[in-house]
């Protein structure tokens, strides 16, 4: 069985999640610890030592984040649960770590175990959380690494050595300024997402790119070139929007 911890201020959405693992994952969970604070949640992770916390962002005193300074080392993996923070959900995506929005859906729940149980707790845990914490304490025009998931992983890139993404159906390529090419497991919509929005803007359908690398824009042919030699299309519907970032980030 997952050993798992519960750490919510409110007892209505620690029993409703409690019922909801119940319901659609029978016999898989032992709730070992039902708490609502960062400080009694504490106290229940080095009591019970869990493989699974889930773990509230937004409570009085002490926000979920603030847990993991307690903890030398991280054990234990973690699935967020917010009702709001899109700021804090950003850091979260670039950090690869899975939340689920309240009120919680049991088919969201269903993959975020179903990733879980994919996992290794331990080291990647770890770094993770250690990245979820760097990325909280900067803005989107420094962020440093963002781990972007793959099928067996993660992988941790540099935003300012991405050139730029393209979609391939539901995987998405990193093309890096150096010339290696990385596979997300996830969309091009969701990369777009967890990018500095003030370096990366949608140009097609299929492309993200990164405006630092711009050389030219070629207006005849709606094509833009980038350091490396090469060439993106630019669609009619992203061209004034394009050329504004353009102008704006330079």
């Amino acid at each position: 069985m997952i050993k798992a911890v519960i750490i919510d201020d409110e007892l209505n959405a620690q029993s409703l999640l409690e019922k909801t693992l119940d319901r659609y994952f029978p016999n898989k969970f032992n709730i070992a610890g039902k708490c609502n604070s960062v400080d009694t949640g504490v106290l229940a992770i080095k009591e019970h030592e869990p493989d699974l916390v889930f773990l509230d962002i937004q409570m009085p005193e002490k926000n979920g984040f603030e847990l993991f300074k307690y903890f030398d080392v991280i054990n234990f993996e973690v699935i967020f649960t917010t009702a709001y923070n899109q700021f804090a959900i950003k850091a979260i995506k670039r950090s690869a770590l899975d939340y689920l929005l309240k009120p919680i859906n049991h088919l969201e729940l269903a993959e975020a175990i179903k990733r879980f149980e994919s996992k290794k707790t331990g080291s990647s845990a770890q770094k993770k959380l250690s990245l979820l914490l760097e990325n909280l304490n900067v803005n989107d025009q420094n962020v440093s690494k963002i781990a972007f998931p793959t099928v067996d992983g993660f992988e941790l890139v540099h935003s300012n050595q991405i050139l730029y993404c393209k979609a391939e159906s539901n995987y998405c390529c990193i093309k890096k300024i150096d010339g290696c090419t990385k596979t997300a497991a996830k969309t091009l919509k969701f990369v777009e997402e967890i990018l500095p929005a003030n370096s990366f803007k949608r140009i097609h359908k299929s492309y993200v790119l990164n405006l630092n690398y711009v050389v030219r824009y070629h207006k005849a042919n709606k094509e833009v070139e980038l350091t490396n030699g090469e060439k993106l299309p630019v669609s009619f519907r992203k061209e004034e929007e394009f050329i504004n970032a353009i102008l704006q980030n330079h």
